[in-house]
């Protein structure tokens, strides 16, 4: 029996999200059955971090445990020809027996993308976040710096959300421009259901001047989801990168979706 791991691309637009389920189209599915017909046998994965619907990700990382035969091209070219349009294998290589692709993570980047024009986007609809009112980066980037560390963040996860502790730590949430086009990235040990999207909205909020940047910290502070604003739209949303430790060998990063 032989560990593999994978890198997995994939358009979330047109999925119930990452995660198997009873009804609807999910990336899970879809990967699990075209292992399976290059395994000629059931295949279940595991991911490193289980989008929402509509969702995207450059750099999934799953792994599954088989015992048939196959060259790590085998799994890439034979998966990638059983699978739809929307969603696609970069890389596979063997891994330790020690290696999860969820609880071997070590840090986890999410891009937040934001089209800030007076008009939609039209072609990108489904793959960006479309804001039309003018917004602040300075004000954003002041609100983001509270968030960095190790904190509480119950007013940021959703109520469905099934983590054991609230606790987790943001290294990195930088709020950037290029043109019209507005880039959050964000990378943590960890996030909880719904974190990202919600740590979003708030920013846009404070980008559009309807709430002032301590705004961000009074939420921090009251660990109450109810104070929290509105989760920005899951089309900005990609996972870029999930690292791992040095001895794996794991391609950290995927592309970066830019568009200015």
């Amino acid at each position: 029996m032989m560990r593999i791991a994978l890198g997995v691309e994939y358009d979330g637009s047109g999925f119930s999200g990452w995660q198997r389920q009873r009804s609807g189209r999910t990336v899970q599915a879809c990967v699990e059955s075209a292992l399976s017909r290059v395994a000629d046998v059931p295949v279940q994965v595991i991911c490193a971090g289980r989008t929402d619907t509509g969702v995207h990700a450059t750099a999934q990382v799953v792994h599954f445990n088989s015992d048939a035969l196959r060259t790590t091209g085998n799994w890439v070219r034979g998966g990638n020809s059983h699978l739809p349009d929307d969603v696609c294998i970069h890389w596979a290589k063997p891994v330790p027996e020690d290696f999860h692709a969820r609880f071997s993570a070590r840090r986890r980047h999410y891009r937040y993308v934001i089209s800030n024009e007076p008009s939609a986007v039209a072609l990108l609809r489904q793959r960006v976040c479309c804001e039309c009112v003018p917004l602040d980066l300075e004000s954003m980037q002041q609100a983001a710096v509270v968030l960095l560390g190790e904190h509480d963040f119950s007013s940021f996860r959703a109520a469905a959300c099934q983590a054991k502790s609230p606790v987790r730590t943001i290294y990195r949430l930088d709020v950037s421009r290029s043109g019209k086009w507005l880039y959050l990235d964000i990378e943590a040990n960890a996030f909880l259901h719904h974190m990202v999207r919600c740590i979003a909205g708030m920013l846009i909020s404070i980008g559009r001047g309807e709430q002032a940047p301590g705004w961000m910290n009074e939420v921090l502070a009251a660990r109450d989801r109810t104070l929290a604003g509105v989760n920005a739209p899951a089309a900005g949303l990609y996972l870029v990168a999930v690292a791992y430790a040095p001895a794996y060998q794991i391609p950290a990063a995927g592309w970066l979706p830019s568009y200015g």
